[in-house]
């Protein structure tokens, strides 16, 4: 192994006073929601709210003074870019970070606040990439790589050591794969401590990068993902064997798990998750049997996500549970439906939320007219009633999708 035990317990020596040791808590409400018993350990408590500023600080402080000098240069989607320019900040070092375009603005913004230069280039790490080998080559930067790096790995696998302290009899540790650093590191960490307990991966179903190379599996890789901090097309070559050997599987998860497992951090934890922060949830959502009677420990590894996309998926989680509900009605044009239509909804303790009125719609009669109402409901079978009465007084209502009426 390039990273043993004894690197890692030296990082966090080098890391008291320098990071937060973050809380490991139980989780009683995503326990009754998963069947398994869960635990979490906050690392979005962080001051760049991702364990990424483990690995960062630990890279960091061991620069060399003429390292330090001449910079430092990183291509990250936002937690490590953000970790980098902290921690470089804290230790005087000038700091280069690039990130592909379609970073959330949230991250950008947070990265420039910490002082360091950000170029926006390519649509993936892996185009950042070349731009970061053009800066290393034109002005003598060190490359502090967002995983393949030994000091990087060590750093990240101080989380293990800390979640074992507090809950020594944990039975599975359940975390997220990019490029695989955050993993490696806490494998390691966890199998040398305690040798029986299961390390298991996850990555977003679009990015199965480390499965395909693990497994020698041909998945296709791209697209866009809520999880776009684990959205890694080249995975770590140190990484990779460390996982191979210790990993014992890698769980893939699809949008709509991801979204939910982010909706239950922070309606049932009241804690903020990115999408790849909620990676490790989203696992127990997807393979529930895998994990039901376990002790599990999850990493929640970091809260920076967009607030705009933060609301539109409670939004989304709301419709999925019908709790909010829109449905197209066909109607006479003439005067009253409307307001019968809203007398109604209220005699059945329907929530009107939007109306929108159609006239010009080619398979209506010319005295009719169409009618898309959302509207907010207890539950599911408050919504059916809902739609029963709407069906009763003949208006034929189809359901819709709530995304047009709310956005």
């Amino acid at each position: 192994m390039t990273v043993t035990l004894d690197d890692i317990q030296a990082a966090r020596r080098l890391l008291q006073g320098q990071v937060i040791a973050t809380p490991m808590l139980p989780a009683p409400r995503l326990s009754a929601l998963t069947g398994a018993e869960v635990f979490v350990k906050y690392e979005n408590l962080q001051v760049t709210a991702s364990f990424k500023d483990r690995g960062a600080y630990v890279k960091l402080a061991a620069l060399p003074e003429d390292a330090r000098r001449r910079g430092v240069v990183t291509m990250s989607a936002g937690n490590h870019a953000q970790s980098v320019a902290y921690h470089a900040q804290r230790l005087g070092i000038p700091a280069t970070i690039v990130m592909p375009e379609p970073t959330p603005f949230v991250k950008v913004a947070s990265t420039k606040a910490f002082g360091a230069r950000v170029v926006l280039h390519g649509e993936t790490l892996a185009d950042s990439q070349e731009r970061v080998e053009a800066i290393i080559a034109a002005e003598g930067s060190t490359l502090v790589h967002p995983y393949d790096d030994p000091l990087i790995i060590a750093g990240q696998g101080t989380i293990a050591l800390e979640m074992l302290e507090a809950v020594p009899d944990l039975d599975v540790l359940v975390i997220p794969i990019g490029g695989g650093g955050l993993i490696a590191g806490n494998a390691v960490a966890a199998r040398g401590l305690r040798p029986a307990i299961e390390v298991v991966g996850v990555e977003a179903a679009l990015y199965p990068s480390m499965r395909n190379a693990v497994r020698g599996e041909g998945r296709p890789i791209g697209g866009p993902t809520l999880a776009e901090g684990i959205a890694v097309k080249n995975v770590g070559r140190m990484t990779r064997p460390i996982i191979a050997a210790l990993v014992s599987d890698i769980v893939l998860v699809d949008e709509a798990q991801l979204e939910r497992a982010v909706n239950a951090y922070l309606t049932l934890q009241k804690t903020m998750a990115e999408g790849a922060g909620a990676a490790g949830l989203a696992a127990m959502l997807a393979e529930p049997a895998r994990f039901r009677g376990k002790r599990v420990g999850l990493v929640l590894c970091g809260g920076n996500i967009d607030p705009r996309i933060l609301a539109s998926i409670m939004v989304r989680e709301l419709e999925r549970d019908s709790r909010i509900v829109s449905i197209r009605l066909t109607i006479p044009d003439r005067p009253g439906v409307l307001g019968g239509i809203a007398t109604l909804l209220g005699e059945h303790g329907a929530n009107i939320l939007e109306v929108d009125h159609h006239r010009l719609f080619l398979d209506v009669p010319a005295k009719g007219a169409k009618i898309d109402v959302t509207v907010e409901a207890r539950d599911r079978a408050h919504a059916e009633e809902i739609v029963q009465a709407c069906a009763d007084q003949g208006w034929h209502p189809v359901p819709i999708a709530t995304a047009k009426a709310i956005e």
